[in-house]
């Protein structure tokens, strides 16, 4: 899991192979399986935060894109980088 209830993962951008630090946080929910309280969240370099909230988006996912911030990421769990997309279209 990448993160949930608030706790943001600490690193780089969640696109798999970008190594780049994190400068945004995408916090998204899957409304199917997803409570209103439980959500995701991405981090995103600048080059790959609208490919990644593009991806969450064509899927009709809640998304909710801000800066982040180094201290988001204190006292959290490492996020699973293959939860994000590897690349190709995002529709």
């Amino acid at each position: 899991m990448i993160g949930s209830l608030g706790a943001a993962p600490a690193g780089g951008c969640s696109r798999a192979g970008c190594h780049d630090p994190a400068t945004w946080r995408i916090d998204w929910r899957n409304p199917r399986i997803h409570t209103g309280e439980r959500f995701k969240t991405w981090l995103a370099c600048d080059e790959h935060v609208d490919y990644l909230r593009e991806f969450l988006a064509a899927r009709s996912f809640p998304v909710d894109v801000s800066p982040f911030e180094t201290t988001d990421a204190a006292g959290a769990e490492p996020h699973d980088r293959d939860d994000a997309p590897a690349g190709g279209d995002a529709a």
